[in-house]
């Protein structure tokens, strides 16, 4: 789980060409192949065309759950149609084939074998973070299904972000898995770390901060869970004294794999309510490239966003004060 506070950087252009040379190069298979779809200029309803004029037979919803991450190919069926499909959309022999994972695990608790990037891959500052997660164990991230996820995000009347509350929901896909790790960065001006507060079904483990405040910690279970279990936890992360309100702010949530629902409100001060209060989401293939909706405060100063089966990408609220 990943966190961001703070100013958003001003968004620079990218260049698509190169975005998808890299995830030829690096995966995972799902982003590869949605670049490559882009590029092609194609719909899936031609690329589905273009197929079957190969004689490769295979339906929109497939093409959809391949670039989506929902399913990936699997058997010699399915891997004929990769070969046609690298050829439909201009693509070197076997580059996406590379990609794609070993096969899934079948049944109810198949584990989460999809392919997702490190944790540090999502976050610009990727060497300090790559040294914080050397100190925890993250051996448990790839064993937890991401079932439900609700931040409350409190800002005071000053306009500075106070607390995040964290509830949320996981079930474990394979026995023992024991922590949840947290990396979150309050965006303070002098480095100072949140303080990460556990509430319920939760005890702190070990963590570390680095000199801007970037902080990684883990979150232990009450008991290892059995395969198929689930946990519920909620936790508090109370943002450092000092922090000076901002007229433009932004919350975000970085999810290196899927969840499949996710609630972030955002409760600003009666007195100071926003002058508009904006959704953003950005798939991971395409960090920079926020697709935006506006919503609504409540009389009461709150405004939410839900998103369903979200993920890997970036999703959280904007606003202007």
């Amino acid at each position: 789980m990943t966190l961001t506070a703070g100013r958003q950087n001003a968004i620079a252009e990218p260049d698509p060409q190169s975005e998808l040379a890299e995830l030829l190069r690096t995966g995972p298979f799902p982003a590869a192949l949605r670049a490559a779809i882009q590029a092609s200029g194609l719909s899936l309803d031609r690329v589905q065309y273009r197929l079957r004029a190969k004689g490769a037979s295979v339906s929109v919803a497939t093409l959809s759950n391949w670039q989506s991450g929902r399913r990936q190919p699997e058997g010699d069926a399915s891997f004929a149609v990769l070969a046609n499909l690298e050829s439909v959309l201009g693509l070197p022999s076997s580059a996406l084939r590379a990609l794609v994972g070993p096969p899934r695990p079948r049944g109810r608790y198949a584990p989460n074998t999809l392919s997702a990037p490190a944790m540090e891959a999502m976050w610009t500052a990727k060497d300090r973070l790559t040294a914080l997660l050397s100190t925890v164990d993250t051996s448990s991230d790839a064993l937890l299904t991401r079932l439900s996820q609700h931040d409350l995000v409190e800002v005071d009347s000053s306009g500075a972000q106070r607390r995040v509350r964290v509830r949320q929901v996981l079930r474990a896909d394979a026995d023992g898995v024991d922590r949840w790790v947290v990396v979150y960065s309050p965006g303070h001006p002098r480095g100072a770390a949140a303080e990460l507060v556990p509430l319920r079904h939760c005890a702190l483990g070990r963590g570390s901060v680095d000199d801007t405040g970037l902080m990684v910690a883990e979150l232990l279970f009450e008991a290892p869970l059995a395969r198929g279990e689930t946990i519920m936890m909620e936790y508090d992360l109370v943002n450092p004294p000092g922090m000076a309100g901002r007229s433009g702010d932004v919350f975000t949530r970085k999810f290196r794999r899927p969840v499949r629902d996710y609630l972030i409100e955002v409760q600003f001060a009666p007195a100071a309510p926003p002058r508009r209060c904006t959704q953003i989401s950005a798939p991971l293939d395409q960090p920079t490239q926020f697709r935006r909706r506006a919503l609504t405060v409540s009389p009461a100063g709150a405004a939410h966003a839900v998103a369903l089966d979200f993920g890997p990408g970036t999703f959280g609220i904007q606003w202007d004060l």
